[in-house]
């Protein structure tokens, strides 16, 4: 079904209203000083967006990935940056599918209603990079706890979020035959442990308003009952939420190639040099063209991917291959609007610059391109491990 539902397109004029109240100077303005959009992710949160994913039961709209994917796109289509609030939709999944019946009844309404955050998801560590499997950071039982020490880094709104789902070793990995094992999930209430001098936050300043930090956790005190899902299982339960993730992920990188080439066909159209449109010159028109051909393409597998997954039918290579599409066509589509704009593409009040850097991301996270393209030729296509 290639056609979008009248739901479909109801929720799209919906995001689109809300982030008409914030223009390009609140992004711009945001970007410069590095600030949190405060008001923007309570806007959303407020309007239910957030809380797309959250059964009805436990206050939610319980729509599906499909429906939180219009809801992404839309919001960097409009010039936005979703990577405010991303997070509480694609790691849902873990404590949706995993979670006990009292832990989905004491987070998910107040997740909901916007009383609780749930933005941060603690995994990658300095050593072990995308290595997940690889990673330090111990949980160690005792009696009706655990304790943990490690460290975190590039976890992103850990300065903006009462809760994160933290991944961590609860068995040695030289203990295990099977290397996927002796991980877990747990639920950590972030904003009492930092409180009690058990996690620093120390941001990061990068490229981007991204809002990303390193986190030092020490002699964390971690109730037992705050444990997700099966204690060595916490690898396979994350998985779970990857699919989801790079779904949403190349989401956003549409909404972003939609909003580069929309600018762009805006500025060419109107640009006049020696007597005429830049957008008139092959050298313009087709790389632009070129871009809006591949974000249809990379749509189509978006929109296949989520449909298998809203189905709950296989779609890691399908999610894995929409995220590698979108963000390739995406970061294409701002090289050829950058290349469009000319010098007025640097600067600031044409706001090129600054989605340029932020698209820029999705070629390398969450997951990387080589990572993606290694389990497409070793999963999909049967070839050997690649190094």
């Amino acid at each position: 079904m290639f056609g979008q539902s009248a739901d479909h397109e109801a929720i799209r004029s919906a995001v689109r209203r809300l982030c008409a109240a914030f223009g390009d100077q609140y992004w711009r303005e945001l970007d410069r000083i590095k600030a949190y959009p405060e008001a923007f992710v309570t806007a959303l949160t407020k309007e239910g967006w957030l809380g797309a994913l959250i059964p009805v039961a436990y206050g939610g709209s319980g729509l599906g990935i499909t429906e939180a994917a219009i809801i992404l796109e839309e919001v960097n289509r409009s010039g936005g940056n979703a990577a405010s609030a991303h997070a509480q939709m694609y790691i849902m999944g873990t404590l949706l599918k995993h979670g006990s019946d009292s832990q989905k009844r004491e987070y998910l309404p107040g997740i909901a209603n916007g009383t609780v955050r749930l933005q941060a998801f603690g995994v990658t560590e300095p050593e072990s990079g995308s290595e997940t499997t690889r990673l330090r950071t111990a949980a160690v039982r005792r009696a009706d706890h655990y304790v943990v020490n490690g460290k975190k880094v590039y976890i992103s709104r850990a300065e903006h979020t009462d809760l994160m789902l933290l991944l961590a070793r609860t068995t040695p990995y030289e203990d295990l035959a099977d290397k996927t094992q002796g991980l877990s999930v747990f639920i950590v209430d972030l904003k009492k442990a930092v409180a009690d001098g058990q996690v620093t936050i120390r941001p990061i300043d990068t490229m981007m308003n991204h809002h990303s930090c390193e986190l030092f956790i020490q002699d964390l005190v971690v109730p037992a009952q705050n444990l997700i899902g099966t204690e060595g299982l916490g690898f396979r339960h994350i998985i779970d939420s990857w699919n989801a993730e790079r779904i949403l992920i190349a989401s956003e990188a549409l909404g972003d190639g939609r909003w580069f080439v929309e600018r762009g066909v805006e500025y060419a159209g109107k640009r006049v040099v020696f007597g005429r449109p830049i957008g008139a010159n092959q050298g313009v028109q087709f790389p632009i063209a070129q871009a809006h051909a591949h974000l249809e393409a990379a749509t189509l597998m978006r929109d296949k991917a989520a449909w298998l997954f809203d189905r709950e039918q296989k779609c890691g290579a399908e999610a894995n291959i929409a995220k590698l599409l979108a963000s390739q066509a995406s970061w294409e589509a701002a090289n050829a609007v950058m290349d469009a704009h000319g010098g007025y593409g640097f600067a600031t009040e044409y706001d090129v610059e600054r989605k340029f850097r932020e698209t820029r991301l999705f070629l390398t996270a969450p997951v990387s391109n080589n990572l993606v393209l290694a389990f497409v030729g070793q999963n999909v296509l049967g070839l050997p491990r690649s190094y």
